[in-house]
């Protein structure tokens, strides 16, 4: 039997408010919801299960780096560079929280984004290989 961690199924994210905070990824992300009451919203999302939990004031899904930066601790991913540009211009447009695309020294191009909370999101142009149908036989 292999016992090995084979993918991330949940992912929770602190909220000030579920309800609002569901419509937000609803209409700005396109989630789905699959569950909401005063102290949670479960969102389906990007192929993940999305826990969206009523938390005291002031708390965030970012933290603080070694520089003194503060960070996101998920990463999306898209197809490639002009998935990435296409969908920077419709968060954009959206009138969401967007970084300027960088280039981060590595393969690809990032962008982060901030849901109504100021929880930080990452966006990557590169695909992991078990979704990049591309490289696969």
């Amino acid at each position: 039997m292999n016992k090995k961690l084979i993918r991330v199924g949940t992912t929770y994210i602190p909220v000030s408010n579920p309800r609002r905070s569901a419509q937000w990824y609803i209409e700005k992300l396109g989630a789905e919801l699959n569950y909401e009451d005063e102290d949670k919203a479960i969102l389906q999302l990007a192929k993940h299960s999305v826990f969206l939990v009523k938390a005291q004031e002031g708390q965030f899904a970012n933290f603080i780096d070694v520089h003194g930066k503060e960070r996101f601790s998920l990463t999306f991913e898209v197809d490639g560079i002009a998935a990435l540009r296409s969908l920077h211009q419709e968060f954009t447009l959206k009138k969401m929280r967007v970084g300027e695309i960088e280039d981060r020294g590595h393969s690809g191009r990032n962008f982060v984004f901030e849901d109504i909370d100021g929880n930080q999101f990452d966006v990557w142009s590169e695909l992991s290989p078990a979704f990049n149908t591309s490289k696969q036989n």
